[in-house]
């Protein structure tokens, strides 16, 4: 069975997540699901933004709740820098009121995935947005 990243060596995605035990799982996670995506990582918004704007992943995976710069926010400048940029939101439970009122702001993201996380979940959003990357 091939796979959807195959052919596309060139697509790249970013996690932001500031629990450094979590950002190092899911990032081997990822990276062992999607080898041929290049995956960066950031400790929190700011650090995301600046890295952001060095690699410009095509998608961006991030918590909401973060020191510095939060998910919201930085996702909001990504998204002015570079429009198309595929967002998946991870947010607790604690966060879907912040998440709800975001969107009546009028935040969007691709997908918003509730904590504890079901990577089955997660891969179908992250398959989701390769393949409307790859149309």
């Amino acid at each position: 069975m091939e796979s959807g990243t195959d052919q596309m060596p060139s697509i790249s995605m970013m996690l932001v997540e500031d629990d450094k035990i979590t950002l190092e799982l899911l990032a081997t996670i990822l990276a062992r699901r999607y080898p041929d995506v290049s995956l960066y990582t950031a400790i929190n918004g700011k650090n995301g933004l600046e890295i952001f704007k060095t690699h410009m992943p095509n998608i961006v995976i991030t918590d909401i709740n973060m020191p510095d710069m939060g998910g919201v926010q930085m996702a909001t400048k990504i998204r002015a820098i570079k429009p198309d940029t595929k967002i998946i939101v991870l947010s607790g439970d604690s966060e879907r009121l912040y998440l709800q009122d975001s969107v009546k702001k009028g935040f969007e993201s691709n997908h918003n995935i509730m904590k504890p996380l079901n990577f089955d979940v997660l891969f179908a959003a992250i398959e989701q947005c390769l393949s409307e990357i790859a149309q």
